[in-house]
């Protein structure tokens, strides 16, 4: 199934303390804070004097933990926490994670941001080797793998180590053991992973905007190919794959999936979104009376097409806060509705003007059209669309859910049928060469623009879909 915008991959949390305190809440307020990473479901794992235990299912935060879920979780003085998308595997309970794997030497809970390339490969392996998978998740290869090398090798960061140099693609993962908690991150650093310090213990995440949320300190960022060991001696560090791959970080990530007050890899995302806004202007000028961005992530954006371009911005778009994005409706017909909900025009701002009207991306169109249509409706002179991403030509194999090229946008058509298709009086994306410039310092090196490249870092995976475990799956009554 192919989405109007690209779902995110997922988002990990995590806290090790060293005094007693209520790290299950907190962690409750962590995963609230990246709420914006995962819809489909969430879970928290607990570690209370060495015993692991979990709470999960499928909804947001604050459904699957409301009444006392969190109470019956118990106390503890680590925990790890996840909020999910389904890139890899069907949204189904059994993938929620986190992943809670016993084995001999011990428990380990796992959560998992990323998407491997070669898992196809390395499940066959290990069912071969009589590993029973109860998910159709490539988190569960990695879980398997650790609990492989874990078997016979003395620590557990011995057998995350071991396993980064079978496992390929993107990760960032967090792994709680009875003593320890442990971050990684995958050599090319495709997804963000930050560390942060809590009065009385460290706190690991996806984003920095998790962090403020349970007030923690913002330390640094899990480096590309690190791990990160937490325990009763502090915190320490292994480098062994770091600096072994070029830097890939999905720009994506400053463009759409990540809140603009999160720091990604020292990179302020509401700065990048500026200036993403900025190189459109440069690019893609047009006469005209007024700016507007699609809230939320088209409207820094458009703040920074207006600043460099000398157009006024307004506020010409509401977006209802009560509702939940428009891709995570279950049909396509669903989602098309919910675009009205979601969103309203102000009139005052738009009626008889030009229009500049900028959104973050645009994957399949249905949406942007829709959007054009409300803006007409509303008294708009003229729309120019413009989109602070390139043109989506490719698939994304490293966590995000667009894995073939057949149903997007700009694949299938040229700019004049765009333009034609979205009734808009011109169309303008932000340049591929421009994308990995987004940091305020203009480098570009050490981003993955793939999805509007081409140029993959790593290998892609053979073409198996995203639910290709699950007819492995027995359905409930079947035999």
């Amino acid at each position: 199934m192919y989405f109007d915008k690209p779902r995110e991959e997922c988002g990990v949390f995590g806290i090790y303390a060293t005094r007693d305190m209520d790290v299950a809440a907190l962690t409750y307020y962590g995963l609230y804070a990246l709420q914006h990473r995962g819809q489909e479901g969430c879970g928290i794992a607990i570690n209370d004097g060495g015993v692991i235990s979990a709470h999960k299912d499928i909804g947001l935060v604050g459904d699957v933990f409301s009444g006392d879920a969190l109470t019956k979780l118990g106390s503890g003085r680590m925990t790890v926490g996840h909020v999910r998308y389904a890139t890899t595997g069907s949204a189904d309970r059994l993938n929620v994670q986190p992943l809670v794997i016993t084995h001999r030497n011990g428990r380990i809970a796992l959560a998992h941001n990323g998407n491997l390339t070669n898992d196809a490969k390395l499940r066959d392996e290990l069912e071969r080797n009589g590993s029973i998978f109860h998910t159709t998740s490539d988190t569960e290869v990695i879980a398997y793998t650790i609990t492989k090398h874990r078997l016979v090798l003395p620590s557990l960061e011995d057998a995350v180590n071991r396993t980064m140099d079978e496992i390929a693609g993107a990760y960032s993962l967090v792994i709680m053991s009875p003593t320890k908690l442990i971050a990684a991150r995958d050599p090319w650093g495709f997804r963000p992973l930050c560390i942060g310090e809590l009065d009385g213990g460290y706190v690991v995440s996806s984003e920095t905007c998790a962090l403020d949320a349970v007030g923690a300190r913002f330390l640094r960022d899990v480096r590309p190919g690190e791990i990160v060991v937490i325990d009763g001696d502090g915190i320490r560090s292994n480098t062994d794959h770091s600096g072994t791959k070029e830097p890939a970080l999905c720009v994506f990530e400053l463009i759409y999936f990540a809140r603009p007050d999160s720091l990604i890899d020292g990179i302020s995302v509401h700065e990048a979104r500026q200036r993403a806004g900025a190189f459109l202007a440069l690019e893609h000028p047009v006469q005209a009376d007024v700016v507007i961005g699609v809230p939320d992530s088209g409207i820094d954006a458009a703040i920074g097409y207006a600043r460099q371009s000398g157009i006024p911005y307004g506020v010409g778009l509401i977006k209802n806060k009560y509702i939940g994005r428009t891709f995570i409706q279950p049909t396509q017909q669903d989602r098309e509705n919910q675009v009205r909900i979601k969103l309203n025009p102000i009139a005052s701002t738009v009626a008889g003007k030009r229009v500049i009207l900028i959104d973050d991306s645009i994957v399949r169109g249905t949406t942007s059209r829709r959007i054009v249509k409300l803006v007409r409706e509303a008294g708009a002179k003229e729309v120019h669309f413009r989109s602070s991403a390139p043109k989506f030509l490719h698939p994304c194999y490293f966590g995000t859910d667009i894995d073939s090229s057949e149903n997007l946008f700009a694949h299938k058509y040229d700019e004049r049928q765009m333009k034609e298709m979205l009734d808009v009086d011109s169309i303008g994306f932000l340049g591929p060469e421009n994308v990995t410039k987004l940091s305020p310092l203009g480098e570009s090196k050490g981003f993955c623009a793939a999805c509007f490249t081409g140029a993959y870092p790593c290998d892609p995976p053979q073409k198996i879909g995203k639910d290709k475990y699950s007819q492995k799956i027995p359905t409930q009554g079947s035999r």
